[in-house]
């Protein structure tokens, strides 16, 4: 009996993400529409369908309960919400991107959350040297996978930080890249903090420290 009711919980919880993943791969499309927009307004339509599907989503999101998936794609919601307020094309792109960003490390994180345990130890509550093992080498993994995932998405974060910098006025460009770059020490000192968050924030803080380093002759 006890099986059967873990069996059928693991089972609730794996449609949970699976929804979750179906809905984020919706996010993506839409913000890859957004990106790939040449007139403000129109990337603005595709960043509110991107928005909704994540509101849309919040129960599928609780029922799934993998915590770094959902820090992830609120954070996307943060930088989505930001992008139509963007007075600028270029402006709106650069927060996309990151948005975009968000969304893989969502997935990343999904795909990484199958391979472990649904329930922790104290639902469980079995005290095995298996159990007790288990999650700490799913969470090394998961470390590995994630970082590497943060360090290739940067790469196109880079990108279109440095097309701000050389394509909007300097005034502009430097208003952006602070934001960014306040906004990852406002993180940082956050206590619960993932490791993989954690690290999402410094790399995303010192590139855009580079940049500001550009703008220095900004007023």
């Amino acid at each position: 009996m006890i099986l059967l009711v873990f069996s059928s919980f693991k089972i609730k919880l794996s449609k949970a993400c699976e929804y979750v993943g179906s809905n984020i791969g919706y996010v993506k499309s839409q913000t890859k529409k957004a990106l790939a927009e040449n007139d403000l307004n129109k990337a603005r339509f595709f960043t509110y369908k991107a928005l909704n599907a994540i509101e849309k989503s919040k129960n599928q999101m609780k029922d799934c309960g993998c915590d770094y998936a959902v820090a992830n794609i609120e954070e996307g919601l943060k930088n989505l919400i930001a992008a139509t307020r963007a007075s600028s094309l270029n402006g709106s792109k650069l927060l996309l991107t990151r948005a975009l960003e968000n969304a893989d490390l969502s997935l990343e994180a999904l795909r990484n959350y199958d391979s472990e345990s649904p329930y922790g130890n104290d639902v469980l509550a079995m005290n095995t040297a298996e159990t007790k093992n288990a999650p700490k080498k799913a969470k090394i993994i998961e470390g590995k996978s994630l970082e590497k995932k943060i360090d290739d998405s940067l790469i196109s974060y880079k990108e279109s930080l440095d097309n701000i910098v050389n394509t909007v006025s300097c005034k502009e460009a430097k208003a952006f890249a602070l934001r960014i770059y306040q906004h990852c020490e406002q993180e940082l000192l956050k206590s619960n903090l993932s490791e993989g968050k954690k690290y999402y924030n410094l790399k995303t803080k010192d590139i855009t420290a580079q940049a500001l380093k550009k703008l220095e002759g900004c007023q």
